[in-house]
């Protein structure tokens, strides 16, 4: 058995769970629990990848500050790692995500900014560019940039990617992915292309996303900001995202993402985080569109406890005209 030393030692390796409720057709679906994470979400590998990394090539030392710009998930990585590995941790997050995340942040010991998730990639608010310039501020501090940095992809290359090649026997037919940075699509995109070159990697995109279009028809509209999952859907094409490895993309409405997590967490007992609904909603809708059984993979990206104030609160859901 291997010998766990720290909470860094959990990060990976999560279950992967067929679940059984849900109509699938001839296909098999299978969510790959990252909510089982120590810091509660699939971004812990990105973080751990991203300072590791950065400690190997001496851009990290024992005083450092590290930098952020994050829907919260990859932030609570940095911070949790941070925490844990003796560097200090600033974070800006979006003003529109979750308050639990920021209370979360703030019990690690990172010091939090938020910005407007109204604005553009061009605008100096833009949270991205807020992050830069309190990294530019910051004696000795590291801009982690998950959304440039290769280590993300990476991250996934070298473990997401082989844990669910080995989970499912080799027999991977697809895997479904939302876009935040591209890191996860890509870096599996990668794997898959040299491991299982059939597999195919689907992306599911928010309403209101850019994402899809540049996928189909390689053009960039203005986003419209109106989809209320968190941590996927982009107003920008991320460096890290290699839009060559996408098959075919699915738009994800709110309604129908809230709707499925809902029916998630009543039928599988799996309570799950808002952008998980935009995946398995995408998930579903391309196992029904199958003609032949094949093995289909997405994810529980995060925790559902995070958003019992908002994603399963009838008050909440109600206010956004989603029931």
């Amino acid at each position: 058995m291997t010998e766990i030393k720290s909470l860094i030692d959990l990060i990976g390796n999560t279950p992967l769970v067929q679940v059984k409720t849900f109509d699938t057709g001839d296909c098999n679906l299978f969510l790959k629990m990252e909510n089982m994470n120590p810091g509660s979400s699939i971004k812990d590998r990105v973080a751990l990848k991203i300072i590791e990394d950065a400690e190997k090539s001496g851009e990290l030392n024992k005083n450092s500050t590290i930098v952020e710009a994050t829907a919260g998930n990859t932030g609570l990585g940095i911070a949790l790692i941070a925490r844990l590995k003796g560097y200090k941790a600033k974070v800006v997050i979006l003003d529109k995500m979750n308050e639990n995340k920021v209370f979360h942040l703030q019990a690690l010991g990172a010091e939090v900014f938020k910005a407007r998730s109204d604005v553009g990639p061009d605008s100096k608010e833009h949270y991205v560019n807020v992050a830069k310039r309190i990294c530019a501020e910051t004696p000795n501090s590291y801009m982690a940039g998950q959304f440039t940095n290769p280590s993300n992809p990476s991250a996934h290359e070298l473990t997401t990617g082989p844990e669910i090649y080995k989970q499912l026997g080799g027999k991977v037919d697809a895997v479904v992915c939302g876009v935040g940075t591209g890191g996860t699509i890509s870096g599996l995109g990668k794997y898959f292309e040299k491991k299982s070159p059939h597999t195919e990697m689907i992306l599911a995109d928010p309403k209101g996303s850019i994402v899809k279009d540049k996928v189909e028809k390689n053009i960039i509209k203005d986003a419209d900001y109106s989809w209320l999952v968190e941590g996927i859907g982009e107003d920008f094409i991320p460096d890290t995202l290699e839009i060559k490895y996408i098959k075919k993309a699915y738009e994800i409405s709110n309604e129908e993402a809230f709707k499925t997590i809902k029916i998630l967490a009543l039928n599988e007992g799996i309570l799950a985080g808002s952008s998980s609904g935009t995946l398995i909603s995408a998930a579903l809708k391309y196992c029904k569109e199958q003609k032949e059984p094949k093995n289909v993979v997405t994810f529980v990206c995060d925790n559902g406890e995070k958003y019992l104030n908002t994603a399963y609160n009838n008050i909440w859901l109600k206010e956004k005209n989603l029931i």
